[in-house]
């Protein structure tokens, strides 16, 4: 009996892990996970600032850290997280060599604090891109309106990015978008499209979190009833329905031809935060062909048990348009929700990424001084 993992990736979809850590990644346990059929690794600022305040672990590699960047905690910070990309980049190298370069990616975002910023996100790409020096690194690139023309620089230069904190069903198609003028920058330029890769990451569960909250004022009105928890799946259900339309379309034929890659959907942000919905409902629900879900360790942990596996991405379309729909009706605009979820992701990474500095410099003085 093949495991979830292995029944979901023979339906299309790459299952990885949204997680980072020293011990991750020296217990072997990583390793394990991607001889079960783990086939990436995404991080985040919030998801190092955890890693790195939350033990002792990164203590000895802080101290060098610090000492060499003269007290700055941003250069301190990025040396000890290229460390961590770099081997995990290394771990995953055999999966991108046996996919031809289709999976195997571990992706670091760029400073959240750009997030506004096209040229400041453009050159730390690059910068980053250089730094790794693995062909298997994707930069994290927000999906605001400064990283739209920053996702068609960078990809126009055969640098794979993950673009991040997707919400909203029109933003998604800017981002496809803003890959096929990457592409087309990409062969203009000589090179062959063939190589580069990219992932559209779009966000689950905060869209139920959120539409849920606001469900609670219409308790009382009939037109509620049954609502609560089927915004997100519907969300990412026309998200997927409109990347089919646009890569299996006209507008990318002659690319398919020379061998581009379509942008995959990845669905982020897919662990439940209520306790009465299936712990894997963001995963059983959004199965299909060219996606990826990238899982906490706790989700993940739940998928390793025994289970049924079907392909549900494309299922009830139908349904997903009415929930949104209903939705609007009663009062509850989608555009709303998907515009404040995404001023609320950029302000969580920047917060997170704020206490990591501070804790670095923390750290490494303590260190230092002991």
């Amino acid at each position: 009996m093949h495991s979830r993992i292995r029944q979901i990736q023979q339906l299309g979809q790459a299952v990885w892990i949204d997680f980072i850590s020293r011990e991750l990644l020296r217990s072997g346990r990583l390793d394990q996970l991607i001889a079960e059929g783990v086939t990436g690794m995404t991080s985040n600022p919030t998801i190092f600032q955890k890693a790195i305040a939350g033990g002792r672990e990164y203590d000895e590699d802080v101290r060098a850290a610090w000492r060499d960047s003269s007290g700055d905690p941003y250069t301190a910070y990025e040396s000890v997280a290229v460390c961590d990309i770099c081997d995990a980049a290394d771990a995953l190298r055999p999966v991108f060599d046996a996919t031809q370069g289709r999976d195997g990616f571990v992706s670091m975002e760029v400073n959240p604090k750009l997030a506004d910023d096209t040229a400041g996100t453009i050159a730390e790409a690059r910068r980053l891109h250089g730094r790794v020096a693995r062909p298997n690194l994707m930069i994290k690139v927000p999906a605001t309106s400064a990283g739209l023309p920053a996702i068609a620089t960078l990809i126009g230069e055969g640098i794979h990015v993950n673009v991040t904190l997707i919400f909203s069903l029109s933003m998604h198609e800017a981002v496809m978008r803003s890959y096929i003028d990457g592409l087309r920058r990409l062969q203009r330029s000589g090179k062959p499209v063939a190589g580069v890769a990219s992932v559209a990451s779009f966000f689950i569960s905060r869209v139920d979190s959120l539409v849920d909250k606001l469900l609670e004022a219409y308790r009382e009105d009939p037109r509620s009833a049954g609502l609560a928890g089927k915004a997100a799946v519907a969300n990412a259900r026309l998200a997927y329905a409109r990347f089919r339309e646009i890569f299996g379309g006209s507008e990318f034929a002659d690319l398919r031809a020379a061998g581009a890659r379509v942008q995959r959907p990845l669905w982020a942000s897919t662990s439940t935060k209520n306790p009465a919905y299936s712990p894997t409902l963001y995963v059983d629900t959004l199965i299909g062909p060219h996606t990826v879900n990238t899982l906490p360790p706790a989700t993940l942990e739940e998928l390793r048990k025994p289970g049924v596996v079907a392909q549900t991405v494309e299922q009830n379309l139908d349904e997903a348009r009415t929930v949104l729909a209903r939705l609007q009706a009663l009062g509850i605009d989608m555009t709303a929700v998907t515009d404040r979820l995404l001023a609320e992701g950029v302000k969580l990474f920047v917060d997170s990424f704020d206490e990591l500095l501070a804790d670095i410099e923390r750290k490494g003085a303590a260190l230092a001084r002991a």
